[in-house]
C-alpha cells in the first residue's frame, strides 16, 4: 500500500461517517419536534387548570372565612343588646 491509497481510504471513511440521515432521518427529527411542541402546549394547559382551580379554591374559603367571621359578630352584637 502506498500513501495515496492510504489516504483515499481515509478520505471514504471521513465521507461515510459525516455523511447525513437522509430525508427519512429529517421526517423523524421534525415529527419528534411537533410531538414534543404538543406535549409542552398540552402541559401548560394542564397547569394552568390546577392554578385556576386553586385559586377558585382560595376565593371560596376566603369568602366562607368572611361569612362565618360576619356571623359571629352578628351573634356577638345580639347578646349585647
Amino acid at each position: 500500500m502506498n500513501f495515496n491509497t492510504l489516504i483515499l481510504r481515509a478520505e471514504e471513511e471521513a465521507e461515510a461517517i459525516a455523511a447525513s440521515p437522509g430525508t427519512l432521518g429529517w421526517i423523524f427529527t421534525f415529527a419528534m419536534a411537533i410531538g414534543a411542541g404538543f406535549l409542552i402546549f398540552d402541559m401548560v394547559r394542564r397547569i394552568r387548570k390546577v392554578r385556576y382551580r386553586d385559586e377558585i379554591q382560595q376565593e371560596i374559603s376566603e369568602e366562607q372565612a368572611a361569612i362565618e367571621e360576619a356571623a359571629e359578630l352578628a351573634k356577638q352584637r345580639n347578646q349585647k343588646n
